[in-house]
């Protein structure tokens, strides 16, 4: 049984310095876009230029964090708490953080600037429930994403929440999916609209939170290395550990664009 979670640990550490209030739009689009003056940077859900440097690597950016918790240790599941428990009270956490931090951005990410749900070199491409492939804006696709997942973590078939409910078979799997759509859409945040994170000083928080995600989904090996190669370089830099050197790691990571 899922109950009320909001007096988690890991949910008080990342909310614990709340994004700065009270800036106008104004005052927003002022800033963002004199980073982006200063960035030459080639518009959003392009594919960059194989020289372009990734901001979010630089050390002065990278180290940034809101908390000095150590999430390894916070990762670890409890010995009294059920395992199904435990995943679907992070999961639920993590889906609505993840939702909070992209519409920080979300004014930014528009059908024209992101055409593609890109991230780096690999674009991505929803299914829908016939299992038809779709290629799609990247704001169409965050949609995709948050409407599907809100309708599974509100299902009390798949995400119960009162005494006496069992959790689905298929739970773990449902996790799993769950899991790569939102590695998704922080891939896309910091590929595409790391600069707007910037300007509005929400780096730490998106640092914070990646941090979190990426250890928790290591440690009950909810994501696919191959899923997260894409990002090893980043991981490597947040988190001291990519998906290793194997086919699926960084050194196994290809050049050219992927589809997905």
């Amino acid at each position: 049984m899922l109950g009320d979670h909001s007096g988690l640990p890991a949910e008080r550490a990342l909310l614990s310095q709340p994004p700065k209030a009270g800036l106008s739009c104004k005052t927003v689009l002022q800033a963002v876009g004199k980073v982006l003056r200063k960035s030459k940077a080639k518009p959003n859900g392009k594919k960059p230029a194989a020289e372009e440097k990734k901001v979010y690597l630089e050390p002065e950016y990278a180290k940034s964090r809101i908390t000095d918790f150590g999430f390894k240790e916070l990762v670890v599941l409890p010995r009294e708490i059920d395992l199904n428990e435990w995943l679907a009270s992070n999961t639920t956490t993590f889906f609505h953080h993840v939702n909070l931090q992209y519409s920080t951005i979300s004014e930014f990410c528009t059908g024209e600037a992101c055409q593609t749900m890109a991230v780096c070199n690999t674009q991505y491409y929803w299914h829908d429930e016939r299992g038809k492939k779709l290629k799609c804006t990247a704001p169409q696709y965050v949609d995709f994403v948050m409407s599907s997942v809100q309708k599974l973590v509100t299902d009390e078939d798949v995400f119960p929440t009162k005494y006496g409910r069992e959790f689905p078979s298929s739970f773990e799997a449902l996790v799993k999916k769950i899991c790569k759509y939102l590695f998704h859409v922080l891939a896309h945040i910091y590929s595409a609209h790391f600069k707007e994170t910037l300007a509005l000083e929400l780096h730490g928080h998106l640092n914070t939170l990646y941090v979190h995600f990426i250890l928790f989904a290591r440690e009950f090996n909810l994501l696919d290395p191959k899923e997260t190669a894409v990002m090893d370089d980043l991981t490597e830099a947040l988190c001291g550990g990519g998906g290793g050197d194997g086919p699926g790691g960084a050194a196994g990571a290809q050049n050219h664009v992927k589809e997905r």
